[in-house]
C-alpha cells in the first residue's frame, strides 16, 4: 500500500467554512451523501460499504474535550486513545501544523490490519479556545480518498460556550459574580459570560440576559416534565405550568413542534409580563436527547424580528437548532472553597440483558454499578473512593479504591487534589442549579466527560 499517496491526498488547510448542513457538538460540517450516521454520546460516525469490491471507510467526529495544552500534545493524546488504542495502528506520519480562526491543526496516518487486509487510519486534531476537537477516518480503499477530503474541508468549529471557566477570545478565566443577600449561600449566583450573556440564579429558573433578550433556563419540573406520548399535549402542558402564570392577554400562539428521534418543542405567541405590564414575544423550547436530557427554555423577547436576529428563523426539520438549545448549558456557576463543604456522591447502574438469537431463551445479564464519593472537611482535607461492581449476575466482582489528602482552587473553575490513586490530579468544576440545591460537575482534566454529584448531607 502506498501510504505516501494517501497522505497527499490527507493533507487538509482545514476549517473551510462551506455549506453546514450538519452539527454535532461545537463541529458543524457537510455530511457524506448516502453514508450510514451512527451518534454516540462523545461521537458521531458515518460509514459506507461496497459488498462487490469489498472495501469501506468510516468517519467520526468526536466531543470536544480539555485540551492539554498544546496542538501537540492533544495530537499524540488523542492518537494514543482513537488510533493506537481502538486499531493497534503503526507507522505514524504527521503533517505540519496549520493555523486559522484562532484553531491549530495537525494531522497523520497510520496503518493497521482488518480481517487480515491492510487499512488505513487518519487523525486530524485541532486545538483552540482550551479546548480539543478529533476527527478519524477508517478505511481500505483509495477510492473513498476524495470523501474524506471533501469533508475535512467542510469542517468549520464554533468557538465553544459549554465551558463559561474560559473566556473563549483571551483563554482566561471568566470574571464570576457574587450577589449580595445570596440566600443558597454558594458563593457565586452570577455569571459574566465573555459574549455578553449574564447569567443569574432565580427560585425558578436560571436566568440569563442580553440586552433586551432574556432567556429563562427551567428547573427539572415534575409536572411541566411530564412525558406524555403526544408530543403536543406534552407541549401545552408545559406552556401552562411554566408560561402561563406569569403572563395574561395571550395571543397569536402557535405549536410548532417537530416530532423525531430527538423531538424539538417550540411554541410561540404574544402576551403581556405581569411583572412588567410589557407586550413581549415567548418561545417555549426544548430538545429532546436520546440520553434524556434536556431543559425547557423561554426566551421572551421585545418581538418576533428580536428573537429572529439573535437566534434565527424557525424552521421545519430536527437539525441546525443548536444555538437555541446551547442556551442551556449557561447553567452554570463558579466554585468556591466553602461551597464544597459537606459529602457529594454519584451513583450509577446499568444491566444488558443478553437473548439467545436462535431460541430466545435467556443467555444471561451483566450488570455494572459503581458510587463514587468526595467528602469535603476542614483544613482542605478531602476523603475520596471509588466502589464498583460489575459482570454477569452470579459471577459479579467487586472493586474499590481511596485516598485521602488535600484539595486547593487554582482558579473558581478547577479543583486539585493531592493524590487520586496515587497522584494528583486536576479537575474542571462548575454548578448547575436545580431548584433549592445544586449540581456539582466535575472533570478529569487527562481525560473525560463531565460527572455530576449531589450533596449527600
Amino acid at each position: 500500500m502506498k501510504k505516501n499517496i494517501w497522505l497527499l491526498f490527507f493533507m487538509t488547510q482545514g476549517l473551510a467554512c462551506l455549506c453546514q448542513t450538519q452539527t454535532f457538538d461545537i463541529t458543524s460540517y457537510k455530511s457524506p451523501k448516502g453514508w450510514k450516521a451512527d451518534q454516540k454520546t462523545n461521537v458521531i460516525s458515518y460509514s459506507i460499504s461496497d459488498n462487490k469490491k469489498k472495501t469501506w471507510c468510516q468517519i467520526g467526529i468526536y466531543q470536544n474535550t480539555v485540551s492539554k495544552g498544546s496542538i501537540e500534545k492533544d495530537f499524540i493524546s488523542e492518537w494514543n486513545e482513537l488510533a493506537l488504542k481502538q486499531y493497534k495502528a503503526t507507522g505514524l506520519q504527521e503533517n505540519e501544523v496549520v493555523a486559522k480562526d484562532g484553531w491549530t491543526i495537525k494531522a497523520g496516518l497510520g496503518s493497521f490490519k482488518f480481517n487480515n487486509a491492510d487499512a488505513i487510519v487518519m487523525l486530524t486534531t485541532m486545538t483552540g479556545f482550551n479546548v480539543c476537537v478529533s476527527i478519524i477516518a477508517i478505511t481500505n480503499s483509495q477510492d473513498y480518498l476524495s470523501d474524506i477530503q471533501n469533508f475535512l474541508e467542510s469542517v468549520n468549529l464554533q468557538k465553544p460556550v459549554n465551558n463559561p471557566g474560559v473566556n473563549q477570545a483571551t483563554n482566561s478565566p471568566v470574571q464570576p459574580t457574587s450577589k449580595p443577600g445570596n440566600k443558597t449561600n454558594f458563593a457565586f449566583t452570577s455569571t459574566n459570560f465573555d459574549d455578553g450573556w449574564t447569567s443569574t440564579v432565580q427560585d425558578d429558573f436560571v436566568s440569563v440576559v442580553k440586552g433586551n433578550i432574556k432567556v429563562y433556563i427551567h428547573y427539572p419540573n415534575k409536572k411541566a416534565d411530564a412525558y406524555n406520548s403526544v408530543l403536543k399535549e406534552e407541549d401545552y402542558n408545559a406552556w401552562n405550568v411554566l408560561i402561563a402564570p406569569r403572563y395574561n392577554n395571550l395571543k397569536n400562539l402557535e405549536w410548532l413542534s417537530i416530532q423525531s428521534w430527538q423531538s424539538i418543542s417550540f411554541m410561540q405567541g404574544d402576551a403581556t409580563e405581569n411583572a412588567t405590564g410589557k407586550t413581549v414575544h415567548i418561545v417555549l423550547f426544548k430538545k429532546h436527547y436520546s440520553t434524556g436530557m434536556g431543559s425547557y427554555l423561554e426566551f421572551v423577547t421585545d418581538n418576533k424580528a428580536a428573537y429572529e436576529n439573535e437566534f434565527g428563523p424557525y424552521h421545519n426539520t430536527g437539525l441546525d437548532w443548536d444555538k437555541t438549545a446551547n442556551m442551556q448549558f449557561r447553567n452554570k456557576f463558579a466554585v468556591g472553597v466553602a461551597d464544597l463543604k459537606g459529602k457529594w456522591t454519584n451513583n450509577f447502574t446499568g444491566l444488558t440483558q443478553y437473548v439467545n438469537a436462535n431460541t430466545g431463551a435467556s443467555a444471561g445479564a451483566n450488570t455494572h454499578a459503581s458510587n463514587q464519593n468526595f467528602e469535603y472537611g476542614a483544613g482542605n482535607t478531602y476523603k475520596w473512593d471509588l466502589t464498583v461492581a460489575n459482570g454477569f449476575v452470579g459471577n459479579i466482582k467487586f472493586q474499590n479504591v481511596k485516598s485521602s489528602g488535600k484539595f486547593s482552587l487554582p482558579n473558581n473553575w478547577q479543583v486539585k487534589f493531592s493524590d487520586i490513586e496515587g497522584k494528583p490530579k486536576l479537575y474542571n468544576a462548575y454548578f448547575s442549579c436545580i431548584k433549592g440545591a445544586r449540581i456539582l460537575w466535575l472533570q478529569d482534566t487527562g481525560y473525560g466527560d463531565y460527572t455530576g454529584f449531589g450533596k449527600a448531607d
